[in-house]
């Protein structure tokens, strides 16, 4: 049996009660309210809920099927017709806007985010998108099931904003097996990714008007969050060490830096450089959020310690997520902060959302337990080293006299720098069928590299060769047919590239 739409009726209105039912129904069809094939309430029902006769349900019933709006199936119900389907909220046209309510101005400088990642396109090289479909689907499935067995009504109610216990205690274990980083369950706040960890730690210390600090070029997503949060943010630029200190503009209150892959370039921050960063913090009373994100997939060399673990004035949030490492769909991710700001945090998620999805948090928190998730990373790790050697190989070969490869160690994708704007590039490749990012998109003022950004989590190695190829000639060809000088600018026209890939 389909399941019946719940419809509600306005009779404030001046028309009688049959044709006010017919025309609602009608209306509700045509924008789309409710959909082709659903079904309606009995007439019996549908009347005794509107408190009118049976015949005035029936009446309105029987002129929408005259009209083709609706059929009748003997035994079992009325349904809509599948000719008056009209497709998703994306499809239909947009409603009249009114201008009585308007957004702050800073919204308008917030891109549109992008609607997902689906269809894929022929050659998938766009950054920040792990490789779902080797997600442990079945391991995950029973999982998630017996959690559900065995919670019963105890965990589908309202939980901890810190998160599961179990999953804290598993975090705090896994981080410091993996990371040397010392820290208790108690330390841990489970978080709906790390975009939602940057936004608590933001809420928690920022005030309208401080100024922040992010690398440049950089992860825009909490550039944006920062702005909208009303702080001046500032990009700052990034050397082969990292984030240049002493470019940190003055009165500072928070940095925010990727010092283990750096985002979007791919070098690891130095020890000297770690060390000189915070010492910088401790002078100017300023914090510093570690978004760590990319630890998992180290191929080379030991990683240096976390900022966190050599902070002795206790000025850094760590911040890690399982959306590379696992799927962006669970939504989950982490913060250990601290303690002067364990409470204040604990209050902002309570505030904002509450709590993450307490039957995924017990699943990944059995996951990491049963070893099943160092099982996965070392299994994913393997898989993720021979595409980015097999990218490496082809760029020396095939690229060289257009792209230098950025030397990286880890991540799921790595950097290759080029004299002139990449962006023509980038836009062209869309037309071909390759998805892929120029670095000038993530610039924070105005590029001072140009390059191109290779993603290699969602595309199998099988077609990174093809994709490659595809992508030359393409190069090729805009570079024979667009006049450009070495200061990389075409013909002075920038328009804005694609919406940026989430990594979190």
């Amino acid at each position: 049996m389909l399941p019946v739409v719940d419809i509600h009726i306005d009779f404030e209105g001046g028309r009688g009660r049959r044709d006010e039912i017919y025309r609602q129904i009608r209306a509700a069809i045509l924008d789309g309210r409710i959909l082709a094939g659903e079904a309606l309430p009995p007439t019996r029902e549908f009347a005794r809920r509107l408190l009118v006769s049976r015949n005035t349900v029936s009446a309105a019933y029987d002129r929408l099927t005259a009209e083709g709006f609706l059929i009748g199936k003997v035994g079992a119900g009325t349904f809509v017709q599948a000719g008056f389907a009209r497709g998703s909220d994306e499809d239909r046209p947009p409603a009249p806007e009114v201008a009585s309510l308007c957004p702050a101005p800073v919204w308008d400088a917030v891109p549109n985010p992008p609607r997902g990642f689906a269809p894929s396109p022929d050659f998938d090289f766009r950054s920040g998108v792990p490789d779902v479909r080797r997600f442990p689907f079945d391991t995950w499935r029973r999982l998630t099931s017996n959690q559900l067995r065995e919670t019963k009504s105890g965990g589908m109610t309202y939980g901890d904003p810190r998160g599961h216990a179990g999953l804290r205690a598993a975090i705090a274990r896994h981080i410091g097996v993996s990371r040397d980083l010392r820290a208790e369950a108690g330390d841990v706040l489970v978080t709906n990714g790390a975009q939602q960890a940057v936004d608590l730690v933001a809420r928690v210390l920022l005030r309208p008007g401080d100024v922040v600090a992010v690398e440049d070029p950089g992860y825009p997503p909490p550039r944006f969050l920062f702005d909208t949060l009303g702080a001046k943010t500032i990009g700052v630029p990034v050397d082969d060490h990292g984030i240049v200190v002493d470019r940190i503009p003055a009165g500072c209150r928070l940095v925010y830096v990727t010092p283990s892959h750096q985002f979007p370039l791919g070098m690891a921050m130095s020890l000297n450089r770690r060390l000189e960063l915070l010492a910088w913090a401790e002078r100017n009373d300023a914090a510093i959020i570690e978004d760590d994100y990319d630890t998992e997939f180290r191929y080379a060399g030991r990683p240096l310690e976390p900022l966190y673990s050599l902070d002795t004035s206790h000025r850094v949030v760590y911040v890690g997520s399982f959306s590379k490492v696992l799927s962006p769909a669970l939504r989950l991710g982490f913060l250990v902060a601290p303690p002067s700001l364990r409470d204040a945090l604990v209050k902002a998620k309570f505030v904002t959302d509450w709590q993450s999805p307490n039957p995924a948090q017990a699943a990944l928190a059995e996951f990491i337990d049963s070893g099943g998730f160092a099982g996965h990373i070392r299994k994913m790790r393997r898989e993720y080293e021979t595409r980015q050697q097999l990218i490496l190989k082809i760029l020396h070969r095939d690229f060289a006299d257009v792209l230098t490869p950025i030397a990286s160690s880890a991540g799921l994708h790595l950097s290759a720098l080029s004299e002139c704007d990449a962006r023509p590039y980038v836009r062209a490749a869309r037309h071909a069928g390759i998805s892929l990012y120029a670095l000038e998109f993530f610039a924070a003022g105005k590029p001072a590299r140009s390059g191109l950004v290779f993603g290699y989590g969602a595309i199998p190695a099988t077609r990174i060769g093809p994709g490659l190829h595809r992508l030359r000639a393409v190069m090729e060809k805009i570079d024979k047919g667009v006049p450009r000088d070495r200061t990389g600018f075409d013909d002075g026209r920038h328009p804005r590239g694609p919406a940026v890939a989430s990594r979190r």
